[in-house]
């Protein structure tokens, strides 16, 4: 596997000190907030501008109606969203308003896939501050099985709280070593905390340091996602996170079911913590599976497709398709980002809706058979490319799947259009790259039946991807 490159603490995050005397501008989304906050609140131009202590001028600036040249003091735009009970990046981009809480380059494409049709969640981050609010420092932990959503609720959380440190665990792209988690959360910190001679502290030394930064009423929270992929050897927390820690810090991690042995996270009785297993939240959990179907039922980029296979299944309507979906998703957001893009695009065309597979595994297995995987005798060259894929574990091209796999680029494609809604294809790479989005199909591939079903030797696929290693292949 390649080595993961990772930029030094100066070269990718900003060190930006924000004063109030700076000067920014609003969007054209703020504007018309602006405009529809102050009417909702009865207030005039000149209302709003004396409450704000600001000028009419500096209202109009922010509304568009007159020249705006070098922005607007954000000590202006501060008061008036206080007036207006608003927030400023209501009014201003908040890649404008807070430069220096910039999503870390190597996760922000993750965050704003995973946050993409986000629904619901309402009782999970609820939890959560309650948590918070509770207790002085400790650890709250979302717990469920693949596909529940897990690595989403840590993204919207870091999304819509820009003050949020994170580190996204991916055994796909190698992201999940304790050594690079260090190294990130130390980028991080050392960036929004102007933290001095912190290039070798540990973790423990980092939230100390940070502590004595935090201002009255502030708190820290890292959110960490996956900790089950998490790969460390030894003993010890994984990730080696602190068994203590200062008051006002807080870590928000995710990670599937757990036995004790692979739970890792030993803490001091004098550190809160809690667990939040979505499996025990299904109520909660079905009304936002609900509420995410009717959301792509209303999406201009599925409804379409979506009205059409509802009308060509006999007597079933909105509702009752919303409700026969939600039971066979078994709460698994996962199955819902699969089945009901392929239902739009015409993939369950002759398809009852009793037909359609039931649960994520389901979901695989059904697809699985649907590409012909099954069929004898066996698609070998198909079969092995997807598994060899599967191997590679980083991202990589068409050509070197084929140059790994020792099959055509012709064939090799075939496999990607055919797998295309498993896949994440990074376009910022020329050619651009492909693997696996989620890791529940790995496990997946891995199941007895499967692998044994499909005559392929895993051990053999793993032996020849390493030797196409050792030969210089790049990925």
């Amino acid at each position: 596997m390649l080595a993961y490159l990772l930029p030094t603490p100066d070269s990718r995050l900003p060190k930006i000190k924000m004063r109030e005397s700076d000067k920014v501008r609003s969007s054209q989304q703020g504007k018309a907030r602006l405009k529809q906050a102050y009417k909702d609140a009865r207030l005039t131009q000149e209302k709003l501008a004396q409450q704000a202590n600001v000028s009419v001028d500096t209202v109009k600036r922010l509304l568009g109606t007159k020249d705006c040249p070098h922005g607007v003091e954000r000590w202006a735009v501060r008061n008036i969203c206080n007036v207006l009970k608003i927030k400023p990046t209501e009014i201003v981009d908040r890649k404008d308003w807070e430069p220096q809480h910039q999503l870390p380059p190597e996760f922000e494409q993750l965050i704003q896939d995973k946050t993409h049709l986000f629904c619901g969640r309402e009782f999970v981050f609820k939890a959560i501050e309650t948590f918070f609010s509770n207790t002085a420092q400790g650890y709250f932990t979302v717990i469920g099985d693949a596909g529940m959503g897990k690595s989403a609720i840590a993204a919207k959380y870091v999304l819509e709280n820009p003050d949020a440190i994170c580190f996204f665990n991916s055994r796909a792209e190698g992201m999940n070593r304790p050594e690079l988690f260090l190294r990130k959360i130390r980028q991080q910190l050392t960036t929004r905390y102007q933290l001095p001679d912190a290039q070798d502290a540990d973790l423990s030394t980092l939230l100390a340091k940070v502590r004595e930064k935090l201002s009255a009423g502030e708190r820290l929270v890292i959110v960490v996602d996956a900790l089950d992929e998490v790969d460390q050897e030894g003993a010890g927390n994984l990730l080696y996170l602190p068994t203590i820690l200062p008051d006002r810090v807080y870590f928000i991690l995710t990670r599937r079911p757990y036995n004790q042995n692979q739970k890792r996270l030993q803490l001091s009785p004098a550190t809160p913590s809690q667990e939040l297993d979505l499996r025990e939240n299904s109520q909660q959990s079905h009304r936002d599976v609900k509420d995410y179907i009717w959301q792509l039922l209303n999406h201009p980029d599925y409804k379409q497709g979506l009205s059409q296979w509802i009308k060509n299944q006999p007597s079933l309507s909105n509702q009752q398709f919303v409700e026969e979906i939600a039971a066979k998703s078994e709460n698994n957001f996962m199955y819902l980002r699969c089945v009901l893009p392929a239902i739009a695009d015409g993939f369950y065309n002759d398809k009852p809706l009793d037909e359609l597979p039931v649960g994520l595994q389901g979901y695989y297995e059904s697809h699985w058979q649907l590409m012909g995987m099954t069929t004898k005798p066996l698609p070998r060259a198909k079969i092995k490319i997807v598994y060899v894929m599967c191997a590679l574990r980083s991202a990589a091209s068409r050509k070197i799947i084929a140059n790994y796999s020792k099959q055509d680029e012709f064939t090799v494609q075939e496999v990607l259009d055919g797998w295309q809604q498993f896949l994440h294809k990074q376009e910022t790479y020329r050619p651009p790259r492909y693997r696996f989005y989620h890791e529940s199909f790995r496990d997946f591939l891995h199941r007895q039946d499967i692998v044994q079903a499909a005559g392929m030797m895993l051990p053999n696929i793993s032996v020849e991807v390493a030797d196409n290693m050792t030969e210089g292949l790049e990925l």
